[in-house]
């Protein structure tokens, strides 16, 4: 299956592919301040791709928190964050905001609460390898 999305004003755009229905993909409303301001509703697929696309990449901000062992993609022209990625061992993974999917309401499962604090970095890394999406930028 294939979903084609995008932030407000087309700037940053994403492909995710995965093999399983969207519900049956599990949704995450992770506790964290950044994703609860912006609304987040992430969704990932091990086995899937995801294809961020950036048409003005100097207008896209990479901003880094916390740990600092990813990248959060959000718009500068229209604000939305779209994606977070990490690089682990030379390989892209992405967690991808399913609120910028053009068919959003196919993802109808409930979102689990997650929360990550108390996470190490090595922690972190170990579970975003093993639960993100691998990913391309282009």
């Amino acid at each position: 299956m294939r979903f084609d999305g995008r932030c407000h004003c087309g700037n940053i755009e994403v492909t995710f592919e995965t093999s399983k229905p969207p519900d049956a993909l599990e949704l995450r409303a992770c506790g964290c301040t950044f994703c609860r301001r912006h609304g987040v509703t992430a969704v990932t697929d091990p086995a899937g791709r995801i294809e961020l696309r950036l048409r003005q990449p100097s207008e896209v901000s990479r901003y880094q928190f916390g740990l600092r062992t990813a990248e959060f993609l959000i718009c500068r022209t229209c604000g939305v964050f779209v994606a977070a990625v990490s690089t682990i061992d030379g390989a892209t993974y992405a967690t991808l905001n399913a609120n910028v999917l053009q068919e959003r309401s196919a993802f109808s499962r409930p979102p689990a609460t997650v929360e990550y604090d108390r996470e190490s970095a090595v922690e972190r890394i170990a579970r975003r390898r093993r639960a993100w999406t691998p990913a391309v930028l282009a």
